[in-house]
């Protein structure tokens, strides 16, 4: 059996799937180098890259379903799931790690409701632990989408996440 044979793009929106293999038809060859690109358009486009759109993108690229997903599972700004409004990343390098970023992540997942790799239910937050925002003098640290939020210590969690929640209630 071959990859065609068992890709399947019917969820996916036929929109979007003719403006990422427009953008792919656009790359340099040889496109199996432009993966990272063709990944992060993807990813704009869709929002996560399920398995069906992995796929997609490495019969497009000449490249293997494993290369592809390689690389987006290694790297923490790809997603393989629906996110969240607002994506909660904590840090868990060993700087945020040894200030406590263990109990600052116990408590981003209690007062969200999400779980690892799963939004919560009312489609809001999405939590990922991340293995460094970059920011080691701040720690510990996390991020709500692109703001960094330093020194960050369990009693100031709620009011980070209630910021956010309100945020959704007035969009």
């Amino acid at each position: 059996m071959n990859i065609q044979d068992v890709l399947d793009t019917s969820s996916l929106d036929a929109n979007k799937l003719l403006e990422l293999d427009s953008f792919i038809d656009q790359c340099e060859n040889p496109k199996h180098e432009q993966l990272i690109h063709v990944l992060h358009k993807a990813q704009d486009l869709f929002g996560y890259l399920p398995p069906n759109l992995q796929r997609h993108i490495a019969l497009k690229l000449n490249c293997s379903s494993a290369q592809v997903n390689g690389v987006v599972t290694f790297y923490s700004f790809f997603n393989e799931n629906k996110m969240g409004e607002f994506t909660i990343s904590v840090c868990m390098g060993t700087a945020c790690f040894v200030k406590g970023s263990d109990k600052v992540l116990d408590l981003v997942y209690k007062e969200t409701g999400a779980e690892k790799d799963v939004m919560s239910e009312d489609g809001v937050f999405s939590v990922k632990d991340v293995r460094c925002i970059g920011a080691c003098g701040l720690a510990p640290v996390l991020s709500v989408n692109e703001k960094v939020f330093g020194h960050v210590e369990a009693k100031n969690v709620k009011s980070i996440v209630d910021i956010y929640r309100k945020n959704h209630v007035k969009n």
